[in-house]
């Protein structure tokens, strides 16, 4: 039962990268999936959540406007596109459920803690 973050990578302001999160040994679109970042010095932040029951979609004030969360149901894998990038963004992101507390996503946005399943993150950094 595993999660596994890919995608970021070295990004000057402004561009685009997409992460994928892809489940293994069960059904990711069972639960509500959550990205969050973590900066150097700084806590886990949620970025965006994407809802088991409706696919409906949830984002941070700094994620609105800029991040999409989507799903792939036949890959088991949920996306984050995140566009417009900027220096601040720079962090170690991470998926996770809501495993095993089964919290919604406006709760996950305010604490990570609540979505207790995610494996390795992946490291983003914008940076000219």
């Amino acid at each position: 039962v595993q999660l596994q973050a890919s995608g970021g990578g070295l990004v000057q302001p402004g561009g685009s990268l997409r992460l994928s999160c892809v489940a293994s040994g069960f059904t990711l679109n069972l639960y509500n999936v959550l990205w969050f970042r973590q900066a150097p010095g700084k806590e886990h932040e949620g970025v965006s959540c994407i809802s088991s029951r409706d696919d409906s979609t949830y984002y941070s004030d700094s994620a609105t406007d800029r991040f999409t969360i989507s799903r792939d149901n036949a890959k088991n894998a949920v996306y984050l596109q995140m566009d417009s990038l900027k220096p601040e963004d720079t962090a170690v992101y991470y998926c996770a459920t809501d495993s095993p507390k089964h919290a919604s996503c406006r709760r996950g946005l305010r604490n990570v803690s609540d979505f207790g399943h995610w494996g390795p993150g992946t490291l983003v950094t914008v940076s000219s």
